[in-house]
């Protein structure tokens, strides 16, 4: 429940950006053959987010529109907020059944609940293969041994967690980059100046989950630098 900061950081986040391309060479690559891709998108709506949240909702659409020819890809939205309230929709398939979810979702204040993310992470993969977790969030206010010990088993069941770090706290960053190693995903820190450069990523994560290595080199012909390096790294694996 870290205050809520109106004041994003406005340098560039070309560093972070980079550090993140570094880490996603080590995501495991995607065998060809599966069917439907499945990627849970999960936030945290506690009041200091509620600045950014609209900006969510548009760049998550996005990413629905992105996989649409890859003959598609179902998302779980879920959050945390308030007082131990923590909410998964079902598996959706289209971005306005989406957007329809989260532009009712208003942000409370609260402490965060990571660990119901990576336990429902966890709990959906075992009953369906999920491609990837990717997570958007600003702080983190819970053991973090106890986070790092799920991560390790979402790790084990080889699902992959893209974490997106909005703001400046240090517990949050050693947290979110502790639980990209073990599941061998990757991590992130954005600011207020790097929203098409986030689009573009979680974009490049959402193609990926849907369609592999071949469908990520084709999006990223007409993308940025960062998604093409991003592409560079994921074809060494």
């Amino acid at each position: 429940m870290a205050a809520a900061n109106k004041d994003l950081p406005q340098k560039s986040s070309k560093a972070a950006i980079d550090a993140f391309v570094q880490q996603v060479r080590s995501t495991p690559a995607l065998k060809s053959g599966r069917q439907r891709g499945r990627l849970m998108f999960a936030m945290d709506a506690t009041a200091s987010r509620e600045p950014s949240w609209d900006r969510a909702c548009q760049i998550q659409g996005e990413m629905f529109t992105e996989t649409a020819a890859l003959g598609g890809l179902d998302i779980q939205l879920c959050y945390y907020r308030g007082f131990g309230e923590f909410e998964a929709s079902p598996w959706l398939s289209s971005a306005d059944a989406l957007l329809q979810r989260m532009t009712r979702v208003s942000c409370r204040g609260g402490y965060t609940q990571i660990e119901k993310v990576l336990r429902q992470a966890i709990e959906q993969t075992r009953e369906k293969k999920v491609q990837a977790l990717v997570f958007v969030g600003d702080c983190m206010e819970e053991d973090v041994d106890r986070l790092c010990h799920l991560a390790g088993e979402l790790g084990m069941l080889g699902v992959p967690a893209f974490l997106f770090h909005e703001g400046e706290d240090p517990a949050a960053q050693r947290a979110f980059k502790e639980i990209a190693r073990l599941t061998r995903g990757a991590y992130c820190a954005f600011d207020a100046t790097s929203a098409g450069q986030l689009r573009d990523l979680l974009s490049a994560v959402a193609v990926y989950a849907a369609g592999g290595q071949r469908a990520l080199q084709d999006f990223s012909k007409t993308r940025s630098e960062v998604v093409r390096r991003l592409t560079r790294q994921l074809g060494k694996d």
